[in-house]
């Protein structure tokens, strides 16, 4: 069973760069077919197809222009098992190398697509597929992070120190995994008006996360989850008995892990606690208006304002005395850790997920900070600077944050900077990668990773439609 972990440490650096030989990577203006013939493609969207086109006659970076065609539908060409159970759709989606479906990997996969759903009947059906399996899978376990269609499939990680069930593929405790798919019902309802997947089902599975990170707040001892594993890598594992290092109860959600799959260094993960005010919001928005709840979306609220009260208080910190920034994860009892990481949700991202303003002006700072090497994550190298993070170590540059970067700028030449390190690191493949070598884009880990694919995608279509100049 290949895991993300053995998929960088085995096939990212051996098998980088034989996608295509050197003779056949692109050229100026003839560039290699490499996306999966037609006949094999697992969804089909004649919106998307239609974006495809206009984007690719339209720009003059036509390298550009290919990769866009190869990574936009990647998620729709290589990832979606889409079908009717029961008379509704059910979509399940992999994150790409790993039969399994990530809560986080799948909502982010889909969600460039809603604006397109009200010209495609069919794209709208899978996405609510997709909301209709992740209620599912929250009702299974609100503390897992991967699942698989199959419930009898064995997971690798069986014989991890907690509470396995069947069809789980992973049970990492990460605040995100419940917010990514508010986040996605959110969006395809603001895009489609339709209501449909918002059952009581749907109901009972946002009560059950409001609980969850009720419980994770442990105001009243550790709480019921748990996690250890047999393994040579620390960042798999929980210290503390399986239940991380201590943390101060002050109203902040204990992550027991990061978006990367990575234990936490400190409980207190602050892009994901900011992530779960903008999510607990939204969901209080749904479950007012759309199931009439008005108790549960008072929870959500209440929640939300509590979290954001602690973040006030403990999220800033002055590492440096030369202004206040976010910090990454902190305890509460004063101590902190200053990085970002490649991975969505991070601090640079927050403006992306809806969780301050760009022009915030402690998110301005950190920043700043992240974007420089004060972060001892962030790589300068001959292939190109950007973001990294601990996830596959030193000195390997995250196309995730490139765009994340790029995404949340408003500095024409920073973007323009990152798209041209995005086109000229794909090592020939005309596709984005998990990361690259900061000195030689040819050594990149994971050839097949759905999400940066999509969200390449996503940023060019924000800047086509914003600063379409930087796309000639």
């Amino acid at each position: 069973m290949m895991t993300r972990r053995n998929f960088v440490q085995t096939a990212s650096l051996a098998t980088a760069g034989l996608m295509l030989s050197p003779a056949l990577r692109a050229a100026e203006t003839n560039f290699p077919v490499v996306r999966i013939p037609e006949s094999k493609r697992k969804f089909k969207s004649p919106a998307v197809e239609k974006t495809i086109q206009e984007i690719q006659s339209s720009i003059g970076n036509k390298e550009l222009a290919w990769i866009f065609g190869n990574c936009f539908p990647n998620t729709l060409d290589t990832t979606v098992d889409f079908e009717i159970v029961d008379g509704k759709p059910d979509t399940y989606v992999i994150t790409g190398d790993i039969d399994a479906m990530w809560q986080r990997d799948s909502s982010a996969q889909v969600y460039p697509y809603l604006s397109l759903m009200k010209d495609d009947p069919q794209l709208q059906q899978m996405i609510a597929g997709v909301i209709y399996r992740q209620t599912r899978n929250i009702l299974l376990d609100p503390y897992a992070n991967a699942f698989y269609k199959d419930p009898n499939k064995i997971s690798p990680w069986k014989t991890d120190l907690t509470d396995m069930k069947p069809g789980v593929h992973e049970r990492k405790w990460e605040i995100d995994s419940v917010c990514y798919p508010i986040r996605l019902a959110h969006g395809y309802w603001v895009n489609s008006g339709d209501t449909t997947p918002f059952n009581d089902e749907w109901r009972q599975a946002v009560l059950l996360i409001v609980k969850t990170l009720r419980e994770q707040q442990r105001k009243n001892g550790k709480g019921p989850y748990h996690f250890q594993r047999r393994t040579e890598t620390q960042s798999d594992t929980l210290a503390g008995g399986g239940y991380g290092n201590p943390a101060k109860p002050v109203g902040l959600i204990f992550s027991m892990f990061r978006p990367s799959d990575d234990a936490t260094v400190f409980p207190f993960l602050i892009p994901s606690n900011f992530f779960a005010v903008t999510s607990l919001r939204q969901a209080a928005v749904m479950l007012e208006q759309i199931c009439h709840d008005e108790a549960g979306a008072v929870e959500c609220r209440n929640l939300a304002d509590e979290v954001e009260a602690a973040l006030v208080e403990y999220a800033a910190v002055n590492p440096h005395g030369t202004g206040k920034i976010y910090a990454y994860e902190v305890d509460a009892f004063g101590n902190f850790y200053c990085i970002d990481d490649g991975n969505i949700p991070s601090l640079l991202s927050m403006p992306y997920i809806g969780s301050v303003k760009r022009d915030d002006e402690l998110y301005v700072n950190t920043r700043r900070f992240i974007l420089s090497k004060e972060n001892p994550y962030y790589c300068v190298g001959t292939a190109g600077e950007g973001p990294g993070g601990p996830h596959v170590g030193m000195g390997m540059i995250w196309p995730l944050g490139l765009i994340t970067e790029a995404l949340t700028s408003t500095d024409d030449a920073e973007i323009s900077r990152c798209l041209k390190t995005l086109q000229n690191t794909t090592a020939g493949t005309g596709f984005m990668h998990e990361s690259f070598n900061e000195n030689n884009a040819d050594k990149y880990t994971r050839s097949w990773f759905a999400w940066a694919n999509t969200i390449f995608g996503e940023l060019i279509l924000k800047v086509y439609k914003e600063n379409p100049q930087l796309l000639s």
